[in-house]
Protein backbone atom coordinates (compact mmCIF):
# COMPACT_ATOMS: atom_id res chain seq x y z
CA UNK A 1 0.00 0.00 0.00
CA UNK A 2 1.17 3.23 -0.86
CA UNK A 3 0.41 7.04 1.20
CA UNK A 4 0.78 9.81 -1.57
CA UNK A 5 1.60 12.90 0.28
CA UNK A 6 1.40 16.18 -2.40
CA UNK A 7 4.59 17.27 -1.80
CA UNK A 8 8.29 16.94 -3.73
CA UNK A 9 10.86 15.30 -1.69
CA UNK A 10 12.54 18.37 -2.65
CA UNK A 11 11.72 21.87 -3.53
CA UNK A 12 11.80 22.32 -7.66
CA UNK A 13 11.32 25.98 -8.04
CA UNK A 14 12.93 27.16 -11.66
CA UNK A 15 12.16 30.60 -12.35
CA UNK A 16 13.99 30.65 -16.17
CA UNK A 17 12.86 28.58 -19.21
CA UNK A 18 15.25 26.37 -20.50
CA UNK A 19 14.46 23.94 -23.40
CA UNK A 20 17.63 22.38 -24.23
CA UNK A 21 17.95 21.78 -20.62
CA UNK A 22 14.60 20.22 -20.02
CA UNK A 23 15.46 18.12 -23.36
CA UNK A 24 18.18 16.55 -21.48
CA UNK A 25 16.01 15.80 -18.34
CA UNK A 26 14.21 13.11 -20.08
CA UNK A 27 17.09 11.30 -19.73
CA UNK A 28 16.50 10.92 -16.03
CA UNK A 29 12.74 10.31 -17.08
CA UNK A 30 11.92 7.58 -19.48
CA UNK A 31 15.68 6.58 -20.41
CA UNK A 32 17.01 3.37 -19.68
CA UNK A 33 18.94 4.30 -16.75
CA UNK A 34 16.52 6.78 -15.36
CA UNK A 35 13.71 7.23 -12.61
CA UNK A 36 11.08 5.14 -13.24
CA UNK A 37 13.09 2.34 -14.80
CA UNK A 38 14.59 2.50 -11.29
CA UNK A 39 11.21 2.66 -9.73
CA UNK A 40 9.99 -0.16 -11.62
CA UNK A 41 13.00 -2.24 -11.35
CA UNK A 42 12.62 -2.18 -7.11
CA UNK A 43 9.00 -2.59 -7.40
CA UNK A 44 9.55 -5.74 -9.32
CA UNK A 45 12.43 -7.18 -7.87
CA UNK A 46 10.80 -6.85 -4.45
CA UNK A 47 8.74 -9.94 -4.38
CA UNK A 48 11.77 -12.58 -4.96
CA UNK A 49 14.05 -11.26 -2.04
CA UNK A 50 14.42 -13.50 0.67
CA UNK A 51 13.74 -11.56 3.28
CA UNK A 52 11.37 -9.23 4.85
CA UNK A 53 14.25 -6.60 5.29
CA UNK A 54 15.23 -6.83 1.30
CA UNK A 55 11.13 -6.64 0.48
CA UNK A 56 11.58 -3.90 2.69
CA UNK A 57 14.69 -1.79 1.46
CA UNK A 58 13.50 -2.37 -2.63
CA UNK A 59 9.99 -1.13 -1.69
CA UNK A 60 11.14 2.18 -0.13
CA UNK A 61 13.78 3.08 -2.24
CA UNK A 62 11.35 2.01 -5.51
CA UNK A 63 8.49 3.97 -3.77
CA UNK A 64 11.50 6.52 -3.36
CA UNK A 65 12.21 6.57 -7.30
CA UNK A 66 8.29 7.50 -8.09
CA UNK A 67 8.87 10.17 -6.14
CA UNK A 68 12.25 11.14 -8.26
CA UNK A 69 10.39 10.55 -11.40
CA UNK A 70 7.82 13.43 -10.18
CA UNK A 71 10.76 16.04 -9.22
CA UNK A 72 12.50 15.23 -13.07
CA UNK A 73 8.61 15.95 -14.52
CA UNK A 74 7.95 18.83 -12.25
CA UNK A 75 11.24 20.16 -13.42
CA UNK A 76 10.50 19.50 -17.19
CA UNK A 77 7.23 21.23 -16.72
CA UNK A 78 8.90 24.42 -15.27
CA UNK A 79 11.80 24.69 -17.69
CA UNK A 80 9.45 24.48 -20.73
CA UNK A 81 6.76 26.82 -19.43
CA UNK A 82 6.08 29.69 -21.68
CA UNK A 83 7.91 28.16 -24.47
CA UNK A 84 7.11 28.65 -27.86
CA UNK A 85 6.48 26.33 -30.37
CA UNK A 86 8.67 27.90 -32.68
CA UNK A 87 11.57 27.38 -29.38
CA UNK A 88 10.84 24.18 -29.26
CA UNK A 89 11.16 23.82 -33.06
CA UNK A 90 14.82 25.13 -32.45
CA UNK A 91 15.56 22.59 -29.51
CA UNK A 92 14.44 19.55 -32.13
CA UNK A 93 11.12 18.87 -29.96
CA UNK A 94 8.25 19.56 -32.61
CA UNK A 95 7.74 15.67 -32.72
CA UNK A 96 7.65 15.67 -29.15
CA UNK A 97 4.84 18.65 -29.50
CA UNK A 98 2.98 16.58 -31.91
CA UNK A 99 2.41 13.71 -29.98
CA UNK A 100 2.33 15.44 -26.51
CA UNK A 101 2.13 19.16 -26.54
CA UNK A 102 3.79 20.23 -23.55
CA UNK A 103 2.87 17.26 -21.58
CA UNK A 104 4.93 14.52 -19.62
CA UNK A 105 5.40 11.60 -21.72
CA UNK A 106 8.46 8.80 -20.26
CA UNK A 107 11.32 8.93 -22.95
CA UNK A 108 14.53 9.68 -23.51
CA UNK A 109 16.52 12.97 -24.58
CA UNK A 110 16.12 11.21 -28.17
CA UNK A 111 12.97 10.52 -27.83
CA UNK A 112 13.27 7.42 -27.73
CA UNK A 113 9.98 6.27 -26.00
CA UNK A 114 10.38 4.19 -22.31
CA UNK A 115 10.04 0.27 -22.56
CA UNK A 116 10.08 -2.12 -19.99
CA UNK A 117 12.73 -3.92 -21.67
CA UNK A 118 14.68 -1.68 -19.23
CA UNK A 119 13.88 -3.20 -16.32
CA UNK A 120 16.00 -6.08 -14.74
CA UNK A 121 14.58 -8.54 -12.59
CA UNK A 122 16.12 -12.29 -13.15
CA UNK A 123 14.40 -13.57 -9.69
CA UNK A 124 18.39 -13.67 -8.21
CA UNK A 125 18.79 -11.75 -5.24
CA UNK A 126 22.55 -11.82 -5.65
CA UNK A 127 22.45 -10.47 -9.58
CA UNK A 128 19.33 -8.35 -8.92
CA UNK A 129 21.05 -6.37 -6.04
CA UNK A 130 24.28 -5.89 -8.52
CA UNK A 131 22.23 -4.70 -11.08
CA UNK A 132 20.59 -2.12 -8.74
CA UNK A 133 24.11 -1.13 -7.70
CA UNK A 134 24.80 -0.14 -11.03
CA UNK A 135 22.04 1.61 -11.65
CA UNK A 136 22.17 3.64 -8.90
CA UNK A 137 25.72 4.64 -10.22
CA UNK A 138 25.14 5.11 -13.69
CA UNK A 139 21.75 7.64 -12.33
CA UNK A 140 24.65 8.89 -10.34
CA UNK A 141 26.85 9.33 -13.21
CA UNK A 142 24.00 11.09 -15.77
CA UNK A 143 22.94 13.63 -12.83
CA UNK A 144 26.95 14.58 -12.48
CA UNK A 145 26.71 14.86 -16.58
CA UNK A 146 23.22 16.87 -16.15
CA UNK A 147 24.80 19.23 -13.88
CA UNK A 148 27.87 19.88 -16.07
CA UNK A 149 25.69 21.55 -18.46
CA UNK A 150 24.40 24.53 -16.32
CA UNK A 151 25.00 26.59 -13.93
CA UNK A 152 21.33 27.63 -12.95
CA UNK A 153 21.31 26.76 -9.06
CA UNK A 154 17.32 26.41 -9.31
CA UNK A 155 18.81 23.20 -11.42
CA UNK A 156 21.54 22.39 -9.68
CA UNK A 157 20.04 22.14 -6.19
CA UNK A 158 17.80 19.63 -7.07
CA UNK A 159 20.11 18.03 -9.21
CA UNK A 160 22.80 17.39 -6.58
CA UNK A 161 19.76 16.34 -4.32
CA UNK A 162 18.86 13.79 -6.30
CA UNK A 163 22.20 13.10 -7.29
CA UNK A 164 23.39 12.23 -3.31
CA UNK A 165 19.89 9.86 -3.25
CA UNK A 166 21.81 7.68 -6.40
CA UNK A 167 25.02 7.82 -3.49
CA UNK A 168 22.06 6.31 -0.32
CA UNK A 169 20.42 3.58 -2.20
CA UNK A 170 23.94 2.55 -3.94
CA UNK A 171 25.14 2.14 -0.11
CA UNK A 172 22.09 0.33 1.08
CA UNK A 173 21.68 -1.91 -2.16
CA UNK A 174 25.48 -2.77 -1.31
CA UNK A 175 24.88 -3.34 2.43
CA UNK A 176 22.21 -5.48 1.26
CA UNK A 177 23.77 -7.82 -0.83
CA UNK A 178 27.21 -8.11 1.32
CA UNK A 179 24.77 -9.63 3.50
CA UNK A 180 23.02 -11.64 1.53
CA UNK A 181 26.19 -12.92 -0.20
CA UNK A 182 27.18 -14.35 3.71
CA UNK A 183 23.71 -15.82 4.34
CA UNK A 184 23.50 -17.75 0.78
CA UNK A 185 26.66 -18.63 0.98
CA UNK A 186 26.45 -20.98 3.93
Amino acid sequence: MFKYEKMLEYPINIKKKDIKMAKNLLAQLGGPDGELSASLRYLCQRFTMPDDKGKALLSDIGTEELGHVEMISTMIEQLLRGASIDELKKNDLAGWYVSHKKGIFPADQNGVPYTSAYIQSTGDPIVDLQEDMAAEEKARATYENLMDLTDDEDILAPLSFLRQREVVHFNRFKELHDEYKEMLKK
